[in-house]
């Protein structure tokens, strides 16, 4: 006997396959579903949530110096989200949190403009940079700092943009950062 709550759809795939059911509701399975998030019994009774989708990417707006903060903390802030799945990427600290362990796709695309200094960026990663992006040519207006990188990540880490080296003179409202969940584990 299986009771579903009220409105709960469900959607036979064919014969073989499970019975998905749309949202936080129960599938029932005669066999293991495979990694996709499901959480599984030695029954075969999977649950598994309509909130596995996360995804980010956030820019800045305007053309400006860093804040004072940021002037502070080097860390890079956003100020318009583009796409916020799930609500994890917040917009006052410019952190994404990771709401389950699973492997996570991240990329960022930092410009400068009119600064002839080298600038760096790094990915962090719970406080430790793990990639890095130079743009460092003397003889141009526009650069970027590009860089992406897949990570595994445990619930509640965090990532965010340092600028490690030099000043983000204008070229923010080129600026990007995007992340999104691959598949949880």
């Amino acid at each position: 006997l299986l009771l579903l709550p009220a409105g709960c759809p469900v959607r036979a795939q064919n014969d073989t396959e499970p019975i998905v059911l749309e949202g936080k509701c129960l599938v029932v399975c005669d066999s293991s579903p495979s990694a996709d998030g499901a959480i599984t019994s030695s029954l075969g009774i999977s649950v598994r949530s309509g909130s596995a989708k996360v995804a980010f990417s956030a820019t800045r707006s305007t053309n400006h110096e860093p804040s004072e903060m940021s002037n502070r903390t080097m860390t890079i802030y956003f100020d318009q989200v583009l796409v916020n799945i799930g609500n994890h990427f917040d917009l006052a600290s410019s952190i994404f949190v990771a709401p389950r362990k699973g492997i996570y796709s991240f990329s960022f695309h930092v410009v400068k403009v009119y600064n002839r200094q080298t600038i760096q960026v790094s990915l962090m990663q719970n406080g430790y940079p793990v990639i890095s992006a130079f743009a460092g040519d003397q003889d141009v207006t526009r650069e970027a700092a590009s860089n992406g990188v897949l990570l595994l990540m445990e619930r509640e880490d965090k990532v965010h943009l340092k600028l490690e080296r030099g000043n983000l003179m204008g070229g923010w409202k080129y600026s990007t950062f995007s992340g999104f969940l691959v598949f949880p584990l």
